[in-house]
């Protein structure tokens, strides 16, 4: 039995949540967050997992004796899910938790699953002093990756790949979810900040919104840091809409989610030209999207559809991937890959996982990637990814 009722604006909705296996989807205050769990599967491997997904969810949402009164987005039923990069490594979930609060639109409510007790939520725990050390690639190594890749676009075998960096993190204490997930809204509060199964961040990038039969998208490729004072970010900021480079990635990225929604869709709007998305480490050119599907589709089709996108995987799709898979040197297991969540009527809002971490006790493991094209510089990408993982040491660290 799932029961759906409105409840008072409920404030913070992570100060809401208990500390053990908590589910987080929020962006300026709005989302929702979830604990416990009523059901969860592994999904398996292979290239039909989205399927597979779809009807476990289907036959498992489908069975609820639902009471909602609320009947919106997000209301009833409701599964968080996180799948890997790569199709055929294992660790895609999905979870349906066993009490959901959400608040969108001014209206806030509660989804409970069967006798779903409020947990005692207790203060945040700091996790002490912090300790890296290198990940699958030593920094010299990962350059060393840069400078191959590039070699293999020069010589025509590709447009652009997506390299990508891990970062090991160990822990005085056990490493409390919930106040990476306070820092992460405090200091991004423009990103989705997320928690499914200890992957843990704050994506700048909205894969897929899916309300009714409209969806929406933001494309994200081209990053340059934040400067040092106003007129120093203004001429970054200047210089990235004017980089030939960064141009032609974001070309590839918008060309790939046109390829990917076009045969779903019965209109399709993307803007001719970028605009900058200004975090608070870094500027991105930006190109949001709009759409009508023109089938009833879920959210989990159009994710499907999209995955992965030029931006975290590179062009040719099929190129791209194979030479991550050779020169990268890890299995990215969760990092950009689809995160988010789906209602029982197939709606949902589905981000990459990107800035983020995977969160076992005291251990964490941090993710970031750049965009690799023919005139790459090895230094300047090590730059950039270093920039990028310093949003998970800033939540770890505070």
């Amino acid at each position: 039995m799932v029961r759906t009722v409105p409840v008072a604006d409920p404030g913070d909705l992570l100060a809401r949540l208990p500390e053990r296996a908590p589910y987080a989807w929020v962006r300026h205050g709005e989302g929702l967050v979830g604990w416990g769990e009523a059901a969860r599967t592994t999904v398996p491997p292979g290239p039909g997992r989205f399927a597979w997904a779809r009807e476990w969810l289907a036959q498992v949402l489908g069975e609820a004796h639902t009471d909602d009164s609320v009947h919106r987005p997000g209301s009833g039923p409701v599964a968080f899910g996180s799948f890997t990069f790569d199709p055929d490594s294992p660790g895609s979930v999905l979870v349906v938790p066993k009490a959901v609060l959400a608040r969108r639109d001014g209206r806030a409510w509660l989804t409970t699953v069967g006798d779903a007790p409020m947990e005692v939520v207790t203060p945040l725990r700091d996790p002490g002093a912090i300790l890296y050390g290198d990940g699958s690639l030593t920094a010299p190594e990962w350059q060393h990756a840069v400078a191959r890749a590039v070699d293999r676009i020069n010589d025509g075998e590709l447009e652009k790949v997506v390299l990508a960096r891990d970062l090991n993190a160990l822990a005085e204490h056990r490493i409390d979810v919930r106040l990476l997930l306070t820092r992460l809204v405090r200091r991004y509060p423009e990103c989705y900040t997320f928690s499914c199964a200890g992957l843990v961040g704050a994506t700048p990038e909205l894969l897929v919104r899916h309300t009714g039969e409209a969806i929406e998208s933001l494309i994200l490729a081209g990053t340059i840091a934040r400067g040092g004072s106003p007129e120093d970010d203004a001429r970054r900021g200047a210089a990235l809409l004017a980089s030939e480079k960064d141009r032609h990635e974001h070309h590839c990225a918008v060309e790939s989610v046109r390829d990917a929604l076009a045969p779903l869709c019965k209109d399709l709007t993307i803007p001719d030209s970028p605009e900058l998305l200004k975090l608070s480490n870094v500027q991105h050119l930006a190109s949001p999207v709009s759409g009508r599907l023109s089938d009833g589709a879920s959210v989990l089709d159009v994710v499907a559809a999209l995955h992965p996108t030029a931006a975290v995987g590179g062009t040719p799709t099929g190129s791209a991937v194979s030479l991550i898979r050779e020169l990268e040197g890890m299995d990215r297991a969760g990092y950009s890959g689809p995160v988010g969540w789906i209602d029982a009527h197939g709606d949902g809002e589905w981000g990459i996982a990107l800035r983020c971490g995977q969160i076992e006790g005291s251990r964490a493991r941090l993710f970031a990637g750049c965009g690799i094209m023919g005139n790459s510089r090895p230094a300047a990408e090590l730059a950039e990814a270093q920039a990028k993982l310093r949003v998970m040491q800033y939540a770890l660290e505070g």
